[in-house]
């Protein structure tokens, strides 16, 4: 008699998640980075992985072109450690092509 344990199951074949491959267009990368100023307004490191994942999906290369900062410090500015300067945020912003806005809390 074989035993559950002894049957053999199928492989199960898992990959990593990465929310880049699914920015696509304009539409959806101002609504992921939207989500995240408006669900974790207060999280400071979250808001630059976001933007993160954004310059990603478009190419660190050229954001980082657009922006006119080094790729290494843009990648090391929305790291998950990161701590971008405002400046950093407006710039990257601007060649991601996304505008921050304000509206009354």
């Amino acid at each position: 008699m074989v035993t559950t344990a002894q049957k053999k199951s199928p492989k199960v074949k898992t990959s990593s998640y990465d929310v880049a491959e699914h920015l696509r267009t304009p539409e959806e990368v101002a609504a992921y980075l939207d989500a995240w100023l408006e669900e974790a307004p207060d999280d400071v490191s979250g808001i630059a992985r976001a933007l993160g994942d954004i310059a990603r999906a478009k190419g660190m290369s050229q954001v980082a072109k657009e922006a006119g900062l080094s790729r290494e410090s843009l990648y090391r500015a929305l790291s998950e450690g990161g701590n971008p300067s405002f400046a950093t945020v407006l710039k990257v912003a601007r060649a991601l092509g996304v505008r921050l806005h304000a509206q009354p809390a």
